[in-house]
């Protein structure tokens, strides 16, 4: 007696809509995906320690340096014991140091506010020029000029703006009042790598301002006037306050031109740093030098408190 054979049930008809569900449909085991934003695991933060160690150095320390000494007063010249006192900070605001820094901030803003004025109008030339040799050659005399200052620059002064200088003698700007050892003269002197500072500062912000802005405003029946007065320079404006931020720090920390130029004619805070630490006025007032230096760390630290979130917002329109 044979026994029949068990019948195989048939194999289901896959679902035509290949669901995961489906039957006869091979589901593929799920796969890990990476994190997003996660970061590379890693010693990758090692590459920074030496720019740290020299921040350390040549910053810190002397920050620390200065601090300490503008809050101490020394007792005995042979130990260099001193003793914590306020006086130095005191001093440092009052009588001809308080005159000296005044000048100071009146020097930077003023030259800072010519140079946002007389830069945006260049950048602008220089970005809608049809040479591209010319915008070449502006952006990379801006380079250089930027950084152009010292003794170098004041002689170049001396010799074409001083009493004796070429074009004082041509045009006879000594009889209309003109002095280059002035506050005036000074003023044009920082001008000279202030404009050009600017130039590179803005430029970049110029080019963010997109042309479909332009496109619109003119769809609309608006002025070329009424286009950078209610589209364009709201836009710019983080970027233009923060390279008049960025001049006024640069005027404000100028030393080697001055001293060089209008020595002590123009009252100015490196100036009496100077003499303090040379002992030109009275002995012994390295600590009150610490102290005017402790002054202009706060004035530089509050500018650029002022110039940093300024930058981060403006960069959203370069992206």
């Amino acid at each position: 007696m044979t026994t029949a054979p068990t019948p195989v049930p048939a194999p289901a008809a896959a679902d035509p809509s290949g669901g995961p569900g489906a039957p006869g449909t091979a589901t593929a085991p799920p796969t890990a995906r990476p994190r997003a934003g996660r970061r590379p695991r890693g010693g990758a933060w090692l590459a920074t320690v030496p720019l740290l160690a020299f921040f350390l150095v040549g910053f810190g320390l002397p920050a620390v340096a200065i601090l300490t000494g503008a809050f101490t007063v020394s007792s005995d010249a042979e130990t260099g014991a001193g003793s914590f006192t306020t006086a130095n900070l005191t001093d440092s605001v009052q009588g001809a140091y308080w005159t000296a820094l005044l000048s100071s901030l009146k020097l930077s803003a003023l030259t800072a506010l010519i140079g946002t004025v007389l830069g945006v109008p260049v950048a602008q030339a220089v970005l809608t020029s049809r040479f591209r040799l010319l915008r070449e050659a502006v952006l990379t005399a801006s380079g250089v000029l930027a950084n152009f200052g010292g003794l170098p620059l004041a002689f170049a002064f001396v010799a074409t703006l001083g009493n004796a200088g070429e074009l004082t003698k041509l045009f006879h700007l000594t009889d209309h009042g003109w002095s280059l050892y002035s506050f005036t003269g000074l003023t044009v002197t920082y001008l000279y790598f202030l404009v050009p500072l600017m130039v590179l500062t803005i430029t970049p912000a110029l080019e963010g301002l997109r042309l479909q802005w332009r496109e619109a405003a003119r769809n609309n029946r608006a002025t070329t006037l009424q286009y950078w007065r209610y589209v364009a320079l709201p836009v710019l404006f983080p970027s233009l306050l923060g390279g008049f931020v960025l001049l006024f720090g640069s005027a404000f920390a100028a030393y080697a031109t001055a001293a060089a130029m209008v020595g002590a004619t123009v009252p100015l805070i490196s100036r009496q740093i100077a003499d303090a630490l040379s002992g030109n006025v009275l002995v012994g007032q390295g600590n009150l030098a610490l102290a005017l230096s402790l002054d202009m760390i706060v004035v530089a630290a509050l500018v650029m408190a002022v110039y940093l979130p300024l930058q981060r917002r403006s960069a959203r329109w370069l992206s």
